[in-house]
């Protein structure tokens, strides 16, 4: 068997591995995450190849123990640091209301992480677009399970996959999207990007501060698909998804008691600049929502 890189860290505060990684796992089998024996399990992509990552939370130590397995190993286990928050700074952070104090309370060593690539996170935030979270589930698991690439080292054997690089999204070919229940506006959007691909991963970290307004210059890409993308890829803690249709909902009803649309949203955000996608984050960890009045958003019934 290939061998491992290793690294132990010691982080400057007790990383929550579990409330770091949490927003990059989609649902309870994502192909691409999984915590097994103790350990948090992705494959992912980096610039130098498709890797395992295999990390241990901190252990009475204060010590993350991390291994990784192919091409991309030393990269990710470089990386290590900043795909678990070590570069996102709450200092500045104030939660004015009483219930986001508390929210705040109960998780004060959480971070922004990062993902590896901006490539990793723009992939599943792409098929995310105006689609229920069932839809957007049977979507990703298909490209993984049809186009993903198998992890290296013991992450196969645990049946992880990193999504395809963005080569192999340029040759899928119209009716194979269809068949992933991918309809062409979201296909064409990430066909697109993957045109481009190798110009996001050097642009964006270089310039976050451009990052919106290069994401949303390509086509199919908005204000939502963008924040998503940027609080992911880049940490940005003030990407607000603007566009959601939880988000505002959500946060009007947990800070406001009500419902609210984006710009009620906007305006109730705007004291927490420049920590706003905080706001979100807390109020969605704690699955604070206003109660149903009515069924769910069925799944669309189109497609093949």
């Amino acid at each position: 068997m290939e061998t491992a890189r290793t690294r132990d860290w010691r982080p400057g505060w007790p990383c929550p591995v579990e409330q770091v990684w949490g927003s990059f796992k989609r649902g309870l089998a994502d192909p691409t995450y999984r915590v097994h024996d103790g350990r948090h399990w992705r494959a992912l992509n980096t610039p130098d190849g498709v890797a395992t990552l295999a990390v241990r939370p901190l252990d009475a130590g204060g010590v993350i123990g991390a291994q990784a397995w192919g091409p991309g190993a030393e990269w990710v286990i470089d990386a290590l640091p900043t795909l678990l928050g070590a570069d996102d700074d709450p200092s500045g952070f104030e939660p004015r209301h009483r219930l986001l104090a508390e929210l705040y309370r109960q998780r004060p060593h959480w971070r922004l992480g990062r993902t590896a690539s901006v490539w990793d996170a723009l992939v599943p935030v792409v098929i995310e677009q105006k689609v229920t979270g069932q839809e957007a589930t049977f979507g990703l698991r298909s490209l993984l399970a049809r186009h993903g690439r198998p992890a290296p080292g013991p992450g196969e054997a645990l049946g992880l996959r990193a999504f395809p690089a963005a080569e192999e999204v340029r040759r899928i070919p119209s009716w194979e999207w269809l068949a992933m229940h991918i309809d062409p506006a979201r296909s064409r959007a990430l066909v697109g990007a993957a045109r481009v691909a190798a110009s996001l991963e050097r642009v964006l970290p270089a310039d976050p501060d451009g990052a919106d307004a290069r994401l949303r210059s390509l086509p199919g890409i908005g204000v939502w698909t963008s924040a998503e993308v940027r609080a992911r890829a880049l940490g940005d803690a003030d990407a607000v998804s603007f566009g959601d249709y939880n988000v505002p909902r959500d946060v009007g009803w947990a800070l406001a008691g009500v419902p609210l649309d984006d710009a009620g949203l906007a305006e109730l955000l705007e004291p927490y600049r420049p920590h706003r996608l905080r706001v979100q984050r807390l109020v969605g960890m704690a699955g604070i929502s206003p109660p149903r009045r009515g069924p769910r958003l069925a799944p669309r019934t189109h497609l093949p």
